[in-house]
C-alpha cells in the first residue's frame, strides 16, 4: 500500500483551508458613539468633479454617499475660504474687501457656488447626510499678523499676536458665522465649525499659527458668537493639528484655560504622529483628514501592504476606533487629479476611477452609522474585530448590531459569532470586500442558538450585520 505524505498546515498556511475561531460581543459593555466617516473636497477638488459630465460626477457621487450600493459616507468636510480669488488651491473669501478696521462694518460677498462645495453639499444632503463639518485654513490675511491668508501668522488679538490695525477676533469670529448663515440659507444646516487648520505648521497655502492657549482665547469668543446667533447647536472643533502628539499638548493647554466646556469635539491629523491612545478629553475625538501624499496610484485592495491600499485604511480605520476610542474618521479628500493616492477617487479625463480605499471606509460607514455605540468584543484569535450598536431610530440600520472582522493572513477563516447583553438575533447578513469583490454580499447563517456563522476569507474585511 502506498503512503501519502502527511501536510501541515502550519507550514503551507496559503493552501487557504478555513480554520474555525470564535467571536464574543458583549452589548452591556459600551464605549464611544460614533459620529460617521467623512472626506472633503476643498481646495476646488468639488469643482474639478462638477466639471466632469452629469453621468459622470452623478455616479461618483453616488458611490460616496449612497447607503445601499456605495460606501454611504456620513459626514462632508468643507472648506471655509480666505484667499481673494479662487485660481490654483485657493477658496475665495466672503470678505474680499478689508473694511480697514475690526470695528467697521464688512462687506460679505456670497457667491453661491463656494469654490464648488455648496454643489457638493446638497448632492450629499439628498442622500441623508445629516453632518456638514466647516473648517477654515485661515482667517483673511488682513485679520493677521502677516497680512496674508498663507504662509501662517496669526489672528490679531490674540495673546503675543498684536497688530497696529487693531483686535480681529470678534470680526473673525462674525466672519465664521456669516459663513454658516450662508449655507443655512441655501438649506445646509452646519452642524460643526472649526476655524484652524493644522495651526502649527506654516504652508505656503492658506494657514494660520495658533497655540492650544491661543485657541481656548478665540473659543471664549466664537462660542457665545454662536449663542447671539441662536446657533449654539453647532459644535466648535479644535484644532485639526497635523500630529496626534501635537493636538494631544494643544488640547491639554484648553483645558487647562477652562474652555473645554465650549468645545464640541477634539480634531487632529496623524501626519507626524500617528494615533495611538485616547485623547485625556471627555469630548468625542475625530480623526478629520489623512492621505497616503507620496505613494503612486493604486486601486489595490492587497498587493503588499503599501500605504495606498484598502485594506491598509481598513486597518488604520479599526486602530483609530479600538485603539484611541476615536468617534470620527475622514479621508483628506474625496477626488483629485495626478498620480498620488492622496484621493479616494481619481479624476483621469473625462473619468473618474475608484480606488479600494473607497470600500474600505464603506464597509464602516455603510454598516456603522452616526449615533452607534462601540461595544466590547472577544476571541477571534489573529483577526481584528470590532463590533457597533446602531441607534434605534437610525433609517439604514435601525437598531441593527455591526460586527467588522479583518483578515489579514492568507487562508479563510470560519467565525462562529456570539452576542451577549441583548435580545436575541433574528436575521443575519453579511458583506465582503477584497481582491475581486466590492462591498458585495456574502453567505452567513444564523443557527438554532442565536449563534452567528460565516466565512472570512483571507485578506479580506466582512461585515456581519445582525437584526
Amino acid at each position: 500500500m502506498r503512503l501519502l505524505p502527511i501536510i501541515s498546515l502550519a507550514l503551507y498556511p496559503s493552501l487557504g483551508l478555513s480554520q474555525t475561531t470564535a467571536i464574543t460581543v458583549d452589548l452591556t459593555k459600551t464605549y464611544q458613539t460614533i459620529s460617521g466617516f467623512g472626506f472633503s473636497q476643498a481646495f476646488q477638488r468639488a469643482v474639478q468633479l462638477y466639471k466632469l459630465a452629469p453621468a459622470v460626477r452623478d455616479k461618483a457621487v453616488d458611490i460616496f454617499f449612497n447607503t445601499t450600493s456605495g460606501a454611504a459616507f456620513s459626514i462632508l468636510r468643507n472648506g471655509i475660504g480666505s484667499s481673494p480669488d479662487s485660481s490654483s488651491d485657493h477658496m475665495n473669501t466672503i470678505l474680499p474687501r478689508n473694511p480697514g478696521s475690526p470695528s467697521l462694518a464688512p462687506a460679505y460677498v456670497w457667491d453661491g457656488n463656494d469654490s464648488g462645495q455648496l454643489w457638493m453639499s446638497k448632492q450629499a444632503l439628498a442622500y441623508g447626510v445629516k453632518n456638514f463639518y466647516a473648517n477654515a485654513w485661515s482667517a483673511p490675511g488682513f485679520m493677521k499678523t502677516n497680512g496674508n491668508d498663507a504662509g501662517g501668522g496669526s489672528l490679531c488679538g490674540l495673546a503675543g499676536a498684536r497688530c497696529n490695525s487693531g483686535d480681529w477676533r470678534q470680526a473673525y469670529a462674525d466672519y465664521l458665522i456669516q459663513y454658516v448663515k450662508y449655507y443655512a440659507q441655501e438649506g445646509i444646516p452646519i452642524t460643526h465649525l472649526g476655524f484652524l487648520n493644522e495651526p502649527e505648521f506654516t504652508a505656503s497655502y492658506a494657514s494660520m499659527i495658533s497655540s492650544g492657549s491661543q485657541s481656548a482665547e478665540f473659543i471664549k469668543i466664537l462660542s457665545p458668537t454662536l449663542a447671539a446667533n441662536n446657533l449654539s447647536s453647532i459644535k466648535i472643533t479644535c484644532c485639526d493639528a497635523e500630529g496626534w502628539q501635537s493636538q494631544a499638548g494643544m488640547t491639554q493647554q484648553i483645558v487647562s484655560a477652562g474652555a473645554e466646556s465650549l468645545l464640541g469635539v477634539v480634531t487632529s491629523h496623524p501626519y507626524t504622529s500617528q494615533p495611538g491612545s485616547p485623547f485625556n478629553t471627555r469630548l468625542p475625538v475625530w480623526q478629520t483628514e489623512w492621505a497616503d501624499l507620496n505613494g503612486g496610484w493604486t486601486t489595490a485592495w492587497y498587493s503588499n501592504g503599501g500605504a495606498g491600499e484598502g485594506m491598509t485604511w481598513a486597518t488604520r480605520i479599526h486602530s483609530g476606533l479600538t485603539s484611541s476610542n476615536i468617534s470620527g474618521y475622514f479621508a483628506w479628500v474625496g477626488t483629485q487629479s495626478g498620480g498620488t493616492n492622496e484621493p479616494l477617487m481619481r479624476i483621469d479625463g473625462a473619468n473618474v476611477i475608484v480606488s479600494k480605499r473607497v470600500w474600505a471606509f464603506g464597509q464602516f460607514s455603510r454598516f456603522v452609522r452616526p449615533g452607534a455605540v462601540r461595544v466590547a468584543t472577544g476571541g477571534g484569535t489573529n483577526l481584528r474585530i470590532s463590533a457597533f450598536k446602531n441607534a434605534a431610530d437610525d433609517d439604514v440600520m435601525k437598531g441593527a448590531l455591526a460586527v467588522q472582522v479583518i483578515n489579514s493572513g492568507t487562508g479563510a477563516t470560519t467565525v462562529n459569532i456570539k452576542v451577549s447583553g441583548g435580545t436575541a438575533a433574528t436575521a443575519v447578513k453579511a458583506w465582503v470586500t477584497d481582491n475581486t469583490r466590492d462591498l458585495n454580499e456574502t453567505t452567513a447563517t444564523l443557527g438554532t442558538d442565536g449563534s452567528i456563522t460565516g466565512s472570512v476569507p483571507a485578506r479580506s474585511m466582512v461585515s456581519f450585520v445582525i437584526s
